[in-house]
């Protein structure tokens, strides 16, 4: 399948992303999922409200989904992704979006498998994705991925980091579990 037919599919009440062109259905997410990933999603978008006047970047809805790879085509759709300014895509682009955000947050759910989070975490850095934050409700912990190849383990008393992409952001991780 291609990213193309992707779009032209509905499954009721499913997530469908395309790995290496096979469609993934997916439950919908649970409750705690929605949860820890609205209270992160609030607190980025207080963050980018309250900066200088000018280009924030642009922070993009669940469910979006993106092409990451083509023939054979992957589309993925992270919880929660960011694009800094002069990196937003055109808001006329139709269908899956070919750019990769600079931050992707992916908060697992319980069926989640850790060679799967490990591979779409890889999917996105080879796409072009800065900074993948693994965020872990379970354990409330997240685990980060960078491009340059560092990793680095949040524990329950830690904080995330908007880091070059968000400079100045911080968070709990209590304060979104």
């Amino acid at each position: 399948m291609t990213a193309d037919e992707l779009l032209n599919i509905h499954v009721p009440n499913k997530r469908v992303e395309l790995v290496r062109g096979v469609p993934m259905v997916r439950e919908p997410a649970g409750y705690i999922h929605g949860r820890v990933t609205m209270n992160l999603t609030a607190r980025l978008v207080l963050f980018l409200e309250r900066q200088p006047p000018g280009p924030a970047g642009q922070l993009i809805a669940a469910a979006t989904g993106f092409t990451l790879a083509k023939a054979p085509d992957t589309v993925r759709s992270p919880d929660i992704a960011y694009f800094r300014p002069g990196k937003v895509p055109d808001p006329e682009t139709p269908g899956f979006s070919d750019a990769a955000p600079d931050l992707v947050v992916d908060v697992l759910s319980p069926e989640d498998r850790t060679r799967e989070i490990q591979e779409r975490a890889g999917q996105w850095l080879v796409a072009g994705t800065q900074v993948v934050w693994v965020v872990d409700p379970r354990r409330q912990t997240t685990h980060i991925y960078r491009s340059d190849g560092t990793e680095e383990f949040v524990g329950p008393e830690g904080s995330l980091r908007g880091e070059d992409i968000l400079p100045g952001f911080t968070c709990p991780l209590e304060a979104i579990m």
